[in-house]
């Protein structure tokens, strides 16, 4: 008979592994047969999961926190792929690759990451072939993710960069004030921008000037989401709209007596 605090160890990570795009909707089951080899990683701030080039021990899926995988340039600069987190998985590709990890993996804050065993889950796999077309679709959507960044460091400035990443988090055609909550530091927003913490506070220092976006230690609001957009295409040499011309009033035109 299995302890009572295995069995809420368990019951924990069925439930991280419900909320994934890649396993959400298994039946019971097969949740429990991913559970069985499937360990809870504790990671404190900054400290590293893996590093670029490590033997793959498995795949990995953000319980809590944030994690960060990113490379070292030839430059020695380093560059973000992507910030996971909670219900996110990541490393997917290690488990085909015979070249190890492609990235390293840090933790951007405490965190705790679940790692699934490659060995045990490339057996489920023969056993259950419907996982690895859940894993193909996965992979897919890193893929997207990483076309995303490619185009988005192929605009020419940081000012156009910043100016799409925050647009991108505005809802579609608002005109009202959005404010956005960063659960990055900025020096990581920084590096996902192609750039470093100096030119960042920099770029937010004329944004605030010219009343385009405004930070405030974790968040960011953008006054007029609109003004951004035009600054945008101005920016990729889109063409811009001209402002709307005032509505003309309906109430009668006074006549003198």
């Amino acid at each position: 008979m299995s302890e009572p605090w295995q069995d809420l160890k368990q019951a924990a990570i069925v439930a991280t592994l419900r909320m994934t795009r890649l396993f959400g909707g298994l039946p019971p089951e097969d949740l429990d047969a991913v559970a069985a080899i499937t360990t809870a990683v504790p990671l404190e701030k900054g400290q590293y999961l893996f590093r670029q080039g490590e033997p793959a021990r498995g795949f990995y899926i953000v319980q809590r926190g944030a994690i960060c995988v990113h490379r070292i340039t030839p430059a020695g600069k380093e560059q973000v792929i992507c910030v996971f987190r909670p219900g996110e998985t990541f490393a997917e590709a290690a488990l085909v690759s015979p070249g190890g990890y492609p990235a390293d993996a840090r933790a951007v804050e405490p965190a705790q990451v679940l790692r699934v065993d490659k060995d045990g889950f490339l057996h489920l796999v023969g056993r259950r072939p419907e996982l690895a077309l859940r894993m193909l679709a996965s992979m897919s959507l890193h893929l997207r993710t990483l076309v995303g960044q490619l185009e988005d460091l192929g605009l020419k400035d940081v000012e156009t960069r910043l100016a799409n990443w925050l647009l991108r988090r505005c809802p579609a055609n608002t005109k009202e004030p959005v404010t956005i909550q960063l659960d990055v530091t900025k020096r990581v927003l920084a590096a996902e921008l192609g750039t470093v913490s100096e030119t960042l506070s920099r770029t937010l220092a004329r944004f605030r000037e010219q009343g385009l976006a405004i930070a405030k230690g974790r968040t960011i609001t953008v006054p007029s989401p609109e003004r951004l957009r035009q600054l945008l295409r101005a920016r990729l040499g889109e063409p811009v709209e001209p402002p709307q011309a005032p509505t003309p009033s309906t109430c009668p035109a006074r006549t003198g007596r």
